[in-house]
């Protein structure tokens, strides 16, 4: 898969800039296969880490993004839908009844043109930096497809990129690749099929683990956007989730 807009952007327009300012690292490159699907499957710490991992990336990848991206109005929103839009990026909303099946459906199509999928298994940005509860996507669309994940933990992109801001700041960021997991092998080393209903979750279950590990972040068993919504509603931290 090569996207002209997707080169341009990389080399010329944004990642020049980046390379220089956040002086990004990234380690365990070899382990990504440089040819055939894959599943990339990331913790996520900020908007950046959308161009951070790329930029660092051999390989082109397709994020499926939330459908706001699209639709947003105005001058900004006009620029933000063509950028989404021109590096090829796939629109899902992800409060519809088929948010699943649009996902299944992007994610087959991407890896059946031997790409590489993009997501955040978290399926929002971290609040403060842990490691929250996987949404079980990423799991479904390994286990009906056979191909493997690659684990990558985000390391500094939140102090470069905080919720809420637009311009990165000068701060260093790193990326760590772990070792590829096969969801096939893992799911039967857990007593359980791939087409169990368990099998989704306890594959999440287990890539947020090497995520945890990878990024060395503690590891909250709760859902970021079910944390943020009750930060949002000042209502604090739920019990049982508040930073130690």
């Amino acid at each position: 898969m090569h996207n002209k807009w997707y080169s341009i952007f990389k080399h010329v327009l944004i990642g020049p800039f980046l390379r220089v300012w956040n002086r990004p690292e990234l380690e365990g490159v070899e382990r990504i296969p440089t040819e055939g699907p894959i599943i990339m499957a990331s913790s996520h710490q900020s908007v950046m880490d959308s161009f951070y991992f790329p930029l660092m990336c051999p390989r082109q990848m397709v994020f499926p993004a939330k459908k706001e991206y699209f639709t947003a109005p105005g001058v900004v929103g006009a620029i933000q839908r063509w950028f989404f839009k021109a590096v090829n990026q796939i629109p899902i909303d992800r409060d519809a009844d088929n948010a699943g099946e649009s996902l299944m459906a992007a994610g087959k199509k991407v890896l059946g043109e031997g790409g590489m999928l993009g997501i955040y298994p978290e399926g929002t940005r971290s609040p403060d930096g842990r490691v929250y509860r996987g949404r079980t996507g990423a799991a479904r669309v390994a286990l009906a497809t056979g191909v493997k994940i690659v684990p990558v933990g985000m390391i500094g992109s939140r102090d470069a990129n905080p919720i809420g801001t637009w311009v990165p700041r000068p701060r260093k960021v790193r990326m760590k690749v772990g070792e590829l997991i096969d969801p096939v092998a893992y799911v039967r080393s857990q007593g359980l099929e791939p087409d169990d209903r368990q099998a989704p979750r306890a594959l999440t279950d287990h890539i947020m683990q090497v995520l945890k590990d990878l990024v060395g972040a503690e590891y909250v068993d709760v859902y970021a956007s079910e944390v943020k919504k009750s930060l949002e509603a000042g209502k604090g931290y739920p019990a049982g989730t508040e930073p130690r």
